[in-house]
């Protein structure tokens, strides 16, 4: 305990005019039957439930803000019913307690969450999301094989494509069993159309009963079951795009004139994933890039240089302004002793370093910027 003085000011509770202090049954009254010259004055005689009811008192009496609706509702009942019965505390007892509690709180090293939610708001954005949704979807009291535990579980997108083609009143039925977190943020991608068709058909499912509510679940949660499962874990885009980044300049750059004339939407989209050593200058931030020299080898910086491509100088020159000194130095010097690297040479070297890049990002050693439209 600190050397610390606690300003407890008396707790305010009036007796009826026609009841006198001597008249009251001991039983009614709470205090400290031992006062020692020196010291705090003893608390056991109290107990828990007493000493909480004291806390509370002292804590609405200086105004505070008290959460009780966080206690579990026969705790809750309890420390009402306790103070009801307290009536008087002298200050002594008051004070007594008071830091008693101060004592505890002061020798707490570490809360933990009282319930599941709590705990998946601590951590769930370092879980696996398909797990942090179905815990987060236990919390709730839901049952893993129900239908509408299912469709609470599912992806978003999913769901969009079924209340979009779906009715008006199973739409509704539908928006009206998800959590309200789930069912808001669908809402909030729909057009403002359907959202107020939608609105207006939750008025009209007042009068639907249990068994057909629990059928429109389980047709819906079979239709949502019943989806194909995809081939390939990365979008088309993403698969080319890699492609892409292992091939030579040539063939890179004329694959992506045709996609232009083809679809220029998706050749917009590939060249989104592409990464190339052209892109260094652009998108890698410098204070990366003496983590990315250390995974370069000199021999393909030697020929980056020595190849003096138009097209490299951004980027060799956004490398060379942001290593050390002595290192960059060292390969403007050595670049100019080599012979002149063929084409092939040039473009392995290119995506190499590329590739060093791709993965520093990967792993979240380097942060990319994002390719604007």
């Amino acid at each position: 305990m600190t050397d610390q003085k606690f300003d407890i000011q008396p707790i305010p509770l009036a007796l009826p005019d026609n009841m006198a202090k001597a008249d009251m049954p001991s039983a009614a009254r709470v205090k400290s039957n031992n006062h020692p010259a020196t010291g705090r004055v003893r608390t056991d005689h109290l107990t828990g439930v007493q000493k909480a009811a004291i806390i509370v008192r002292a804590l609405i009496a200086s105004e505070a803000d008290i959460p009780l609706t966080g206690l579990p509702k026969e705790m809750q009942a309890e420390l009402a019913q306790t103070l009801a019965r307290m009536r008087l505390v002298d200050r002594a007892t008051m004070n007594a307690v008071v830091e008693e509690f101060i004592d505890t709180l002061e020798q707490v090293g570490l809360s933990f969450p009282d319930t599941l939610d709590a705990a998946l708001s601590l951590i769930e954005d370092k879980m696996d999301q398909s797990t942090a949704k179905r815990l987060r979807a236990m919390s709730r009291g839901g049952d893993l094989d129900d239908a509408w535990m299912a469709l609470e579980l599912a992806e978003d997108e999913a769901l969009l494509a079924v209340l979009k083609q779906e009715s008006q009143v199973v739409a509704a039925v539908l928006m009206s069993k998800l959590s309200t977190e789930k069912a808001a943020r669908l809402l909030m991608q729909l057009g403002p159309d359907l959202a107020q068709t939608l609105a207006l058909g939750i008025a009209q499912t007042e009068a639907i009963g249990p068994d057909a509510v629990a059928r429109i679940g389980a047709t819906l949660a079979e239709q949502i079951s019943a989806k194909p499962v995809r081939a390939f874990s990365d979008p088309p885009k993403k698969r080319v795009g890699e492609i892409l980044n292992s091939s030579t300049p040539e063939m890179r750059d004329s694959l992506l004139e045709r996609l232009d004339s083809a679809d220029s939407v998706f050749a917009s989209d590939v060249r989104k994933s592409i990464f190339t050593f052209k892109d260094i200058a652009t998108r890698v931030q410098s204070r990366d890039v003496p983590a990315l020299m250390r995974t370069i080898n000199d021999a393909d910086m030697l020929i980056m240089i020595a190849a003096n491509a138009p097209e490299d100088q951004p980027s060799i020159t956004f490398l060379l302004e942001n290593m050390s000194k002595r290192a960059a130095q060292t390969l403007q010097d050595d670049a100019p002793t080599l012979p002149p690297p063929s084409a092939q040479e040039h473009g392995a070297a290119a995506n190499r370093i590329a590739a060093a890049v791709r993965a520093l990002a990967d792993t979240g050693e380097i942060a990319l910027t994002s390719v604007e439209d």
